[in-house]
């Protein structure tokens, strides 16, 4: 049973799931803030999040994320897109409980390859992005699809994934 009133909206997925642009569409759709976790710490890092990786080592990173999104948290609900990898560290998913709405915008890593293009700003996808995302999916889908909402990205518009999402989001987190 979930607690009363409107709770996060927190979307998972692949890199190239299309999290940023769709919950961006999604707050507009539901009124609602939005926050891209990993803006959110290069902003308090001062310093993108290749660097952080390259500098200071994703044990660093993965600590700045938890901070981050305890932050977040505690504001009024909003959408909230996180990085690939969110989802598959310890104690992130369990640590949601009442408080939002987990969602899994599926995508084939061939379509997230192609979305995210030339984009070398990731840094777990700097070589062989391909057969990295499917590594990635192979490592991280059993975590994407546990809290069990999952809407499917092939094929579909932002502003459709939107939608769907918003539907969910109608149905089980009071918004």
């Amino acid at each position: 049973m979930r607690s009363p009133g409107r709770r996060h909206i927190v979307l998972i997925g692949l890199p190239g799931a299309g999290k940023t642009v769709v919950g961006q569409r999604l707050a507009e759709a539901l009124h609602a803030r939005f926050t891209d976790l990993d803006l959110a710490i290069v902003a308090r890092a001062e310093m993108p999040v290749a660097r952080i990786f390259s500098e200071q080592g994703e044990a660093t990173f993965r600590r700045l994320e938890r901070e981050a999104m305890a932050t977040v948290l505690a504001e009024p609900p909003q959408v909230i897109a996180v990085g690939g990898g969110w989802a598959a560290e310890p104690g992130n998913l369990g640590a949601m409980g009442d408080r939002a709405l987990v969602v899994y915008l599926r995508v084939s890593p061939e379509t997230a390859a192609s979305r995210l293009g030339t984009d070398r700003s990731r840094p777990l996808l700097e070589n062989e992005p391909l057969g990295h995302l499917h590594r990635l999916l192979g490592d991280r889908e059993v975590y994407y699809r546990t809290p069990g909402f999952e809407v499917e990205t092939e094929g579909l518009v932002p502003e459709q994934v939107a939608q769907a999402v918003a539907g969910l989001a109608r149905r089980h987190a009071g918004w």
